[in-house]
C-alpha cells in the first residue's frame, strides 16, 4: 500500500502527541535518501525516520537502528548545523496532501531565536526532504530539482517553497455529501467503485478505496450499481475516522506470514489464509511492514557492485563448465581412436596408400563385427595408424586436464554460492566490508570499484545463548567462519554446519569441566546452524556436527572451506522466533 494522505494524518497526530517539545539530540543519515532524528521528549528517547526513497517513502517513529556510514553525508551535516539542540514545536499536514511540515524552535547564525522547518514530501518517486526558514525560503534540499528535471516545479536552495501542483481532484475531507452523490450519479453504473473514488478524490490509496467499495458491495470488485445504496455512507464514515483520529492500525499478512498491506482502518476485505493484525501505534505498524523490505533495499544499494560481481562470476563459471563438459564428452571418442589404430596396425598388410576407408573385422568384439575406418589417402597405412594413436593420446591427456578444470570450476562455483549466502544475511556495513575484504583476498579486488584494503579487525561473530545457558557462536561470513573455527573455538567445543549447502560455521561451547552439552543444547545449536544457512526456510534440515578438533582446513583453501570425515547428523526445523530469542549482543 502507498503511504497515503490518510495514513500521514494519523502519523502527524501521533508525532504531535509523542514528540511535542522534544529536543533534537542526534541526527543521522543511514541511507542516501533517509534521515533519522533522535529526540528526547517526555523523559524518553524517540527516533523519527523520514525516508524519501522511491521504494518505501514514509515518516514515522521507529525502533530500528540501522548502521550509519563512517562519514556523514553533506545533507546530514546541514541538518545537524540547523537542528541539533532545536525543539520540535509542531508537526502539520499540508492540506490533505502527502506532505508534512515539522516546525522547530531554534536560533539563527547570530544566536537570535527563530523557527526553521523540515518539510517531508512522501510522494512516491517524487519524495523529498526540504529544509526551509521560518518564511519557507529553501536553505537545503535532499534531492534538488531544476529545469532539466521538471518544467512544472523547481526545488532549489534560495527559492520559495511551494507545494507540488494539484491533480485536479477534490479534497475528500471537505467535499459535501451532495457533491459526492452528484459525481456518483454521473458515473457509469458498470464502473468499479474503487476507480471512481481514486479518480475524483485526492490522497486516497487503492487499498482504502477497495475497502470502501468492499464494505458497500459486500464483495471485491463492486461496481457503482452494486455500491449505490451505501457507498456514500461508507465513504464519509472513513473520512470521519480520519478527522477524529480514531483509526485502527492494521497489518495484512499473506499465506507465508509476511506483510503485504497496511492501513489506518480495519480491513474487512481479506479472509483466510490471509490474516490481519492490529498494532498499538501507527509507528510500530509502518515499522513492522518496512523492516524486512527496507533492510533488503539498503543491502542491495550498498552491495550492488558485489551482487553484480558475483552474478557475473557465476554466469562465467557456468558457461565455462558447460563447454568443458561438452569437450569431456568428446574425449570419450579416444577409445575408438585407439581401437582404429590397433586394427590398422594388425591389418597393415591389407592396406595401400590412396585408400579413403577400409572395412576391417573388430577382433575385440564378441561377434567380430566389421567396422569401417576412414583413412587419409595422402598418408601411408602406418601413418594413418599413427594419426589415430596421436588422437587417442591427446584425448586421454585432455580428459585428465578437463576433469581437473571441472573440479576447480565446481569448487569456485561452490565458493561463490557461500559468499552469496553470506551476503543475503548481511545486515550491517561492517559485515559487507568483511565480504569485500574476503573477495579482495580471493582475487576479485580488481573487479570491485574504488576498493581499498582496510586494517584487519576481528570479524563479525554473532553470539547466542541457549535456553540452558550454553554459549553458541556463529560466523556471519566466510572470513568470520575461518576465524571462529580455526582461532576462536576450543578444540573440545562442538562444530555445526548445514549438510551440503552454503551456511555459517556454528560452535557450541562446552561448560567448564563438561565433556558434552545437553541434548537440548545440541538441538538448539543445530537449529541456529540451519537458520543461518541457505536452508533457513526448510523443514527437517540435516545439520552435521562433530568436535572442532576433527575439522580441518586444507592448505590454500578458499575462505570458509573446511573438510571433515567423521560426524553425526541432526535433523531440525529452523524456528526464526526461537533463534532470535537466543541472540545476544557482543
Amino acid at each position: 500500500m502507498a503511504f497515503d494522505a490518510g495514513m500521514l494524518s494519523f502519523i502527524v497526530r501521533e508525532l504531535n502527541e509523542t514528540l511535542a517539545g522534544g529536543k533534537v539530540d542526534k541526527i543521522y543519515q543511514p541511507g542516501k535518501e533517509e534521515i533519522v532524528l533522535v529526540l528526547r521528549a517526555a523523559g524518553g528517547e524517540h527516533r523519527l525516520l523520514i525516508s524519501a526513497g522511491s521504494a518505501g517513502p514514509r515518516m514515522h517513529l521507529t525502533g530500528s537502528r540501522p548502521e550509519n556510514p563512517a562519514t556523514p553525508p553533506m545533507f546530514c551535516m546541514m541538518l545537524r548545523k540547523h537542528f541539533t539542540g532545536a525543539r520540535l514545536a509542531e508537526v502539520t499536514q499540508l492540506g490533505f496532501e502527502r506532505a508534512a511540515r515539522l516546525t522547530f524552535d531554534t536560533h539563527d547564525d547570530l544566536g537570535f531565536p527563530t523557527q526553521k522547518h523540515i518539510i517531508a514530501e512522501i510522494m512516491g518517486k517524487f519524495s523529498n526532504i526540504i529544509i526551509t526558514t521560518k518564511e519557507d525560503k529553501i536553505i537545503g534540499v535532499l534531492k534538488s530539482i531544476d529545469f532539466t528535471t521538471s518544467e512544472k516545479r523547481q526545488v532549489l536552495s534560495g527559492m520559495q517553497y511551494e507545494l507540488p501542483p494539484g491533480q485536479n481532484k477534490l479534497d475528500p475531507l471537505t467535499v459535501e455529501e451532495r457533491e459526492f452523490k452528484r459525481l456518483a450519479a454521473d458515473t457509469e453504473p458498470e464502473r468499479l467503485a474503487e476507480k471512481f473514488i481514486m479518480a475524483n478524490f485526492a490522497g486516497i490509496a487503492p487499498l482504502v478505496a477497495r475497502e470502501i467499495a468492499y464494505r458497500s458491495a459486500g464483495r471485491s470488485g463492486g461496481t457503482m450499481a452494486e455500491c449505490e445504496r451505501s457507498l456514500t455512507q461508507n465513504f464519509f464514515d472513513v473520512m470521519e475516522t480520519i478527522r477524529s483520529g480514531e483509526g485502527t492500525p492494521t497489518l495484512v499478512r499473506g499465506e507465508d506470514g509476511k506483510p503485504t498491506e497496511y492501513g489506518f482502518i480495519s480491513l474487512t476485505q481479506y479472509s483466510a489464509p490471509v490474516t490481519t493484525e492490529i498494532f498499538p501505534s501507527y509507528g510500530t505498524l509502518v515499522d513492522a511492514y518496512f523492516e524486512e523490505r527496507s533492510r533488503e533495499e539498503r543491502l542491495h544499494k550498498r552491495a550492488g557492485d558485489i551482487f553484480k560481481l558475483l552474478s557475473n562470476a557465476e554466469a562465467r563459471i557456468t558457461r565455462k563448465m558447460t563447454i568443458q563438459k561438452e569437450e569431456l564428452a568428446d574425449c570419450e571418442e579416444g577409445e575408438t581412436y585407439k581401437l582404429w589404430g590397433d586394427l590398422l596396425t594388425a591389418n597393415i598388410y591389407r592396406l595401400k596408400r590412396g585408400m579413403e576407408s577400409v572395412l576391417l573385422e573388430n577382433y575385440y568384439s564378441e561377434d567380430c563385427e566389421t567396422i569401417e575406418i576412414p583413412l587419409d589417402k595422402r598418408l601411408s597405412p602406418s601413418q594413418n595408424a599413427q594419426v589415430y594413436y596421436k588422437k587417442y593420446n591427446k584425448s586421454k591427456a585432455a580428459k585428465v586436464h578437463l576433469t581437473e578444470q571441472l573440479a576447480k570450476a565446481e569448487e569456485e562455483l561452490a565458493y561463490i554460492y557461500t559468499v552469496l549466502d553470506s551476503l543475503s544475511r548481511a545486515e550491517t556495513e561492517r559485515e559487507m566490508m568483511e565480504i569485500r575484504d574476503e573477495l579482495y583476498h580471493s582475487g576479485y579486488a580488481s573487479k570491485m570499484k574504488n576498493y581499498t584494503e582496510k586494517k584487519n579487525k576481528a570479524p563479525s561473530i554473532q553470539r547466542y545463548e541457549t535456553s540452558e545457558g550454553y554459549t553458541v557462536y556463529c560466523g556471519r561470513n566466510n572470513l568470520a567462519n575461518d576465524y571462529l573455527t580455526t582461532r576462536l573455538a576450543d578444540r573440545n567445543d562442538w562444530w555445526f554446519h548445514v549438510k551440503n549447502q552454503p551456511g555459517s560455521h556454528v560452535v557450541l561451547c562446552c561448560k567448564d569441566g563438561e565433556e558434552e552439552p545437553t541434548e537440548t543444547a545440541f538441538t538448539e545449536a543445530a537449529m541456529i546452524a540451519a537458520y543461518n544457512s541457505k536452508a533457513s526456510d526448510g523443514v527437517m534440515v540435516p545439520v552435521d556436527y562433530l568436535k572442532v578438533r576433527q575439522v580441518k582446513k586444507p592448505a590454500g583453501a578458499k575462505p570458509g572451506f573446511v573438510v571433515y570425515y567423521t560426524n553425526w547428523t541432526a535433523y531440525v526445523t529452523p524456528d526464526e522466533n526461537a533463534v532470535k530469542a537466543m541472540m545476544r549482543k557482543g
